[in-house]
């Protein structure tokens, strides 16, 4: 009985220590991951702010910053690889709709569609994800390290009550100043007869996109308003069940 005993000991022991190695190496890699984002959305805060100051107007703005706002947004599909492994607690649902929204108005809307990357919405929509993505990529970084500064986590839940809105708002008129040069170009549409035999619109696509955030928005909104009370004011959140 002993024998078995120091055993099943033994084999505790180095279940806890293996949990404990993924554990900092998940840690590690969550922190280094962070820091990069933080620094990659900081160089566009600092890109945009000189570009402006040097030309003294949005126009162009967006071709000066592309490659980098195109890397480091598309590197962003990594979180939902963290949410899919579980080194992460977020529903990987929630997290593939915000990232993959974003991708999506960066590559087949704004990066695609030249004529609408002057419009101000892309400026709008631009300068809300930069503060953003700061703000919460910091607040994950200094959480991360177990020296989370009062003022990060005061920003991080209270600027998107309004950033949220006026980012939805950019990129709403954005998609909606791109439909009429997707209609007279027919772009990525599909029609038939074809040897597919799949008819395809890109623009009721875009149409459709701009509907979706009736139901959507409010959902990710009202989340985060439940997040912020508990976090800073330790409320406790009860879902309810469905």
């Amino acid at each position: 009985m002993a024998s078995s005993e120091e055993d099943g000991t033994v084999e505790e022991k180095e279940t806890n220590n293996k949990k404990r190695t993924k554990s900092a190496l998940a840690t590690a890699w969550l922190t280094f991951y962070n820091i990069a984002m933080t620094a990659g959305w900081m160089v566009l805060a600092m890109a945009m702010m000189r570009f402006y100051i040097q030309k003294g107007t949005h126009k162009g703005l967006y071709r000066s910053i592309a490659r980098t706002l195109k890397f480091f947004q598309t590197v962003a599909l990594v979180e939902v690889g963290h949410c899919a492994i579980g080194i992460v607690r977020t529903s990987v649902i929630v997290t593939g709709v915000q990232v993959c929204s974003r991708i999506f108005m960066v590559w087949f809307v704004t990066n695609s569609i030249r004529p609408i990357q002057n419009e101000e919405s892309v400026i709008l929509f631009l300068v809300v994800w930069t503060m953003t993505e700061i703000t919460r990529y910091s607040y994950y970084t200094f959480n991360l390290l177990h020296h989370l500064p009062y003022f990060i986590k005061w920003a991080r839940y209270n600027l998107f009550i309004v950033l949220y809105p006026v980012g939805v708002v950019g990129e709403l008129l954005t998609i909606y100043a791109a439909l009429p040069f997707v209609r007279r170009s027919g772009m990525y549409s599909t029609r038939l007869p074809n040897i597919y035999n799949v008819s395809f619109d890109f623009y009721y696509c875009l149409i459709i996109v701009m509907l979706s955030y009736i139901p959507l928005f409010p959902q990710l909104y009202f989340h985060m308003l439940r997040q912020r009370r508990r976090v800073l004011h330790g409320e406790v959140i009860v879902e309810k069940d469905d």
